[in-house]
């Protein structure tokens, strides 16, 4: 079990005294709804059973020590409750001392440092949320450690989407949080993301897997083009808000943006408002296909969405649009779609059981011949969200 190889490390790294506790949190993939909860619209996301594991114990002082198995060669890594600054190499605890920042501006002050030990098994740099897992993760642990009771699972979501925007500067929505920290067991999370209301929704997908497809092309958003999407996105916003009365982009049907479109004057920035209104409205009908058992629905509407963040918003790459084009060509794929905030990262599939093998064997040929790099594949299942693990 994943939790005591982390209890054991960090008691290899720190000493086995003391009152140290394990929490897990998952990473998540989204099957439809992309770049739509920071313009208002609908999400469908679903927790994994990968995710981030921690290890975490109080210290008597305020020294901040970090450990992760997965970046074994740097070591411990020091830190401290009075220096809270981004580390300028973009080192992974950046994203734990977000959280704990967060918590400090929000009057919930730490009085005591801690030792960290951590382990994740979602791939670096793949699109599945690592970076929200383990803000989720931060979050459950200092509330658990240090008593914060009144904090809710999407209170822990939001502190860790404020941190990412504010300490690490990636100006993302609430989806990958959100789906983190509020993760059910074989069920996806249909969220307005303008309300944060939400309902979940049994995804029962009889005969067949969700198959997530490594690009191998690791994605960052905070060095991407993902915040000069964002704020394309609310030029458009604004355009139109000269001509009807809207709050978000995710308010218009798609008639409703073809008739005032006219108003975004600048071309790149209709075409991200345009995936944006048409993404949220693909989202609803997707749900509702579901809901009717009607897969094929669901993964036709799978499809257009990748086209249209291909095309629209333009946050593919070569490398992935090889992957979903060789996908649609297999006769047992359902739908096929880059997932995540892109620019690399995975894709997520509906595949018959019958063909996940011939769609790993096709892939993996295809994209070794186009691109000379191997996919790695994750059939995955869908899992609950944060917790506590009793080692």
């Amino acid at each position: 079990m994943i939790a005591n190889e982390v209890l054991a490390k960090f008691k290899e790294i720190y000493g086995e005294d003391g009152d140290i506790r394990v929490y897990f949190a998952p990473g998540r993939v989204n099957l439809i709804g992309e770049h739509t909860d920071y313009n208002g619209g609908h999400v469908f996301p679903c927790a994994l059973t990968i995710g981030t594991y921690m290890a975490a114990r109080k210290r008597n002082d305020r020294k901040l020590r970090f450990y992760s198995m997965n970046f074994e060669d740097l070591g411990v890594v020091e830190s401290s409750l009075d220096a809270f600054t981004p580390d300028p190499d973009g080192l992974w605890i950046n994203y734990p001392m977000g959280v704990m920042w967060a918590f400090e501006g929000r009057g919930m002050k730490l009085e005591q440092g801690l030792d960290i030990a951590l382990f994740g098994n979602i791939p670096n740099g793949s699109g599945l949320s690592s970076s929200a897992s383990l803000e989720v993760l931060t979050g459950l642990m200092l509330k658990d450690t240090f008593g914060f009771k009144d904090l809710s699972m999407i209170d822990l979501a939001l502190i860790g989407q404020y941190s990412e925007n504010n300490f690490n500067g990636c100006n993302c929505g609430i989806m990958d949080q959100f789906a983190s920290a509020m993760g059910k067991k074989d069920h996806a999370i249909f969220l307005d993301t303008a309300t944060l209301s939400f309902e979940y929704a049994p995804v029962i997908l009889d005969g067949a897997k969700i198959v997530v497809t490594n690009s191998m092309v690791k994605h960052s958003l905070v060095t991407s083009a993902y915040n000069d999407r964002r704020n394309e996105s609310a030029q458009a916003l604004k355009d139109l808000q000269t001509v009807v009365d809207i709050k978000t982009l995710g308010d218009l049907t798609e008639e409703e943006f073809e008739a005032h479109k006219d108003a975004i004057k600048d071309e790149i920035a209709r075409k991200r408002g345009k995936h944006a209104v048409y993404e949220n409205q693909r989202t609803i009908k997707a749900v509702k296909a579901l809901k009717d058992n009607d897969l094929a629905t669901f993964g036709k509407l799978m499809n257009a969405s990748h086209v249209s963040l291909r095309d629209d918003y333009e946050t593919s790459c070569p490398e992935v649009d090889v992957l979903v084009d060789e996908a649609w060509k297999i006769s047992g794929v359902i739908g096929s779609r880059i997932t995540g905030g892109g620019f690399g990262g995975c894709t997520v599939s509906i595949v018959k059981d019958e063909a996940v093998e011939e769609f790993k064997e096709k892939l993996t040929a295809a994209y070794q011949e186009k691109v000379g790099k191997t996919p790695e594949f994750y059939v995955v299942s869908i899992g609950d969200g944060p917790s506590r693990k009793m080692c």
